[in-house]
């Protein structure tokens, strides 16, 4: 589950996981290697296909990039040093199930689309099974004053509260997405991150698509792996819930938090954002002190 107790020990993988798959952006096909890891190491990747390079630790500190997707990297390396990216459907997946430490093999730039959720990577892990650690987790104290990022009429914004909540909103002009919202707790009676939010596909828009690909993005985008809506509506029909799409970006939001390793107690609102303001807050609350009031 997302969050802990200050008690909590820490885990990790109980077994070794595996998958392969075409990653968004680059179009390339990579394998991931899941494997356990010593406590206290946190969540790292290890880019098997450029020998002897440092692991990169998946943390907001090494966030190198935002665009469509979130990147990792380290900021001391030179140019031609190694980056993960699209990273933050599994982080979103490790972290619901409080996988604190795991060692993340994969030979090539980028993790897997897989179907465009995180239900696969929640299946595979939960398949591996965890095992508890003789180390205790050091969460985050809770926010306690509002912390806030924007970028014209789009937000992101951590509230003070007695629970961990996310809630997102999304606005296009599309008809068959138009303005929803969706909102959860992990700890809410029968909350499921596997039901609920892993689900949860990304989406793009058709009249996008050219230019994006011209940009060098989404070359492993297809209708089998994202949802893609136009004019006259969704081209891949059926949605798994109503509101996917903000389903999906508070799916993102939790990757991206995650980067922080345990993600502070606080209602976060979003409205119409990216990985960019993602990432902008949780730099914004790594950087700043915090102190529970509940």
């Amino acid at each position: 589950m997302i969050g802990g107790s200050v008690s909590a020990q820490q885990r990790t993988l109980g077994a070794i996981a595996t998958t392969t798959g075409i990653g968004l952006h680059l179009g390339l096909q990579t394998v991931v290697r899941l494997l356990p890891a010593e406590p206290g190491s946190g969540r790292y990747f290890v880019r098997t296909d450029l020998p002897g390079t440092q692991p990169i630790a998946a943390t907001v500190a090494n966030v190198v990039q935002t665009q469509l997707s979130t990147e990792l990297g380290l900021h001391q390396s030179t140019d031609g040093q190694p980056t993960v990216r699209t990273v933050e459907h599994l982080l979103a997946a490790l972290t619901s199930l409080s996988i604190d430490n795991v060692h993340i093999e994969i030979n090539g730039p980028e993790v897997p689309l897989l179907d465009g959720s995180a239900q696969v990577w929640v299946e595979v892990l939960a398949a591996a099974g965890f095992a508890i650690q003789p180390a205790f987790k050091n969460p985050l104290p809770a926010v306690a004053a509002i912390a806030s990022v924007s970028s014209g009429d789009a937000w992101v914004t951590a509230f003070p509260s007695s629970e961990l909540r996310f809630s997102y909103g999304i606005d296009f002009e599309l008809a068959a997405i138009g303005n929803q919202w969706h909102s959860w707790s992990p700890t809410a009676p029968d909350s499921s991150f596997a039901i609920d939010i892993a689900p949860a596909r990304t989406f793009g828009l058709a009249h996008q698509i050219d230019y994006l690909r011209s940009q060098g993005l989404i070359k492993g985008g297809s209708l089998e792996n994202a949802l893609v809506c136009s004019n006259e509506g969704w081209l891949n029909p059926p949605l798994r819930f109503a509101n996917e799409p903000a389903r999906h970006k508070l799916l993102d939001l939790i990757g991206d938090l995650s980067l922080l390793g345990d993600i502070p107690r606080a209602h976060y609102v979003a409205y119409k954002a990216s990985h960019e303001l993602h990432v902008a807050l949780a730099k914004k609350l790594a950087h700043n002190p915090f102190s529970t009031h509940f």
